[in-house]
């Protein structure tokens, strides 16, 4: 037996938590887990918006029954086709073979690249409504944000906002559900680099979702992933907002790639240099322990990025080469740059970093900074300098 969750007197909340998936997309790390939320409409006509992930099937039938019992589902509402949200839609097909598929344009092609059958499906647009009784819900699409064919669902009669993946959070939801239930430090850094890590790229899109949905009186936002938000809605939105325009803190992200140390002193140098100029926030990482999912959550976080790196076999080292693809893929804007490094026989190092600077357009604060082996002192005062003047456009 769970207890039953509820949005309104006929909305229900079927969310799932996952405490055991160590990589979100196989790729970003999840040590609090990560919740799966799904929800069903039960009116003169049932709706599902979204599914779980494949794991929690099982789970995920015995609740609807709960509800619904041996009511038929009439519409499966896809604001999203990624597996994590789809993972049950074959299973609820088969079960409930008159249902209808709910989807835009872009939706079916990529149910059809799935194999998942449809023989009835409605294809919505912008502004249109689904009438289920004396719920109401009207679709909006928001490409990009982070899928082409993702869509919201709003709920006109009870102004409920189905977001998707938008606004959404890692981290479980343990015992509480809605915002007003939590603790919502738990969320401050998960929030966000879910956002960085998943959202991130697509940053112009977000803002073209926000506008789009201004116009809509919104008293809940329930997202696919962490809490409902019913009490504080401007927690999540302000900091999507914030975060989507690349509005960033005072402070600095140096991050090396260094195989004997020599490289690492020299951030260790600029890093005293910037504190002695009153630069609070800096963060060091060394590339060949930090996934790279907390260091682009802290530099969307701040302003000036500083990167260094150690020759190795006439490139680049190998996992700066990576951390800095991921960035440029991110096409973070609006940020100071500094570069450093080290070689001994040959270099690699430095060069590329510059070519990395050429791709970014950030502005270069100083002159790139290289030594030959040990830092020496004419090394040394420049790494000096460039700490000065990335503590010089950080406070204008």
């Amino acid at each position: 037996m769970m207890h039953q969750i509820k949005l309104s007197d006929n909305i229900y909340f079927l969310g799932f938590n996952d405490r055991r998936t160590h990589l979100f997309e196989n790729l970003w790390p999840i040590p609090n887990g990560i919740s799966y939320n799904s929800y069903l409409i039960s009116d003169d006509k049932v709706a599902l918006i979204d599914t779980v992930e494949r794991h929690f099937i099982e789970d995920y039938f015995q609740r609807v029954e709960a509800i619904i019992g041996n009511r038929n589902i009439d519409y499966l509402i896809i604001n999203h086709m990624e597996p994590d949200h789809s993972g049950a839609m074959k299973s609820i097909v088969k079960k409930y073979p008159d249902i209808t598929l709910i989807g835009n344009k872009k939706t079916f092609p990529i149910i059809e690249n799935f194999g998942i059958p449809s023989s009835r499906i409605h294809v919505v647009e912008d502004n249109e409504v689904l009438d289920l009784g004396k719920t109401k819900l009207q679709f909006q699409t928001i490409p990009m944000v982070h899928w082409p064919e993702t869509m919201i669902t709003y709920d006109e009669t009870h102004q409920i906002l189905f977001s998707g993946d938008a606004f959404g959070s890692f981290g479980t939801l343990d015992g509480g559900v809605f915002d007003d239930e939590l603790n919502l430090e738990f969320y401050e850094n998960d929030s966000m680099r879910y956002f960085t890590n998943i959202v991130g790229k697509y940053c112009a899109h977000t803002q073209r979702a926000i506008k789009k949905l201004s116009n809509l009186e919104i008293r809940m936002i329930a997202a696919t992933h962490g809490p409902v938000w019913r009490t504080n809605l401007s927690w999540i939105l302000d900091r999507y907002n914030k975060w989507s325009t690349y509005s960033s803190e005072k402070g600095v992200v140096i991050v090396y790639g260094s195989m004997y140390g020599n490289t690492e002193k020299m951030a260790e140098v600029i890093a005293r240099q910037l504190s002695e100029k009153g630069i609070r926030n800096i963060r060091i990482y060394d590339s060949s322990k930090t996934h790279p999912s907390y260091i682009i959550n802290d530099i969307f976080r701040f302003k000036g990025l500083i990167v260094g790196s150690c020759a190795y076999n006439n490139e680049m080292f190998p996992n700066m080469e990576s951390l800095l693809s991921k960035i440029e893929h991110m096409g973070i804007k609006d940020h100071y740059l500094g570069i450093f490094g080290n070689f001994l026989w040959s270099g690699g190092g430095v060069s590329n970093l510059k070519k990395f600077a050429e791709n970014v357009k950030w502005e270069l604060v100083y002159e790139p900074v290289e030594e030959k082996g040990a830092l020496k002192q004419d090394e040394f005062q420049k790494c000096i300098e460039l700490a000065n003047a990335m503590s010089v456009k950080l406070m204008e």
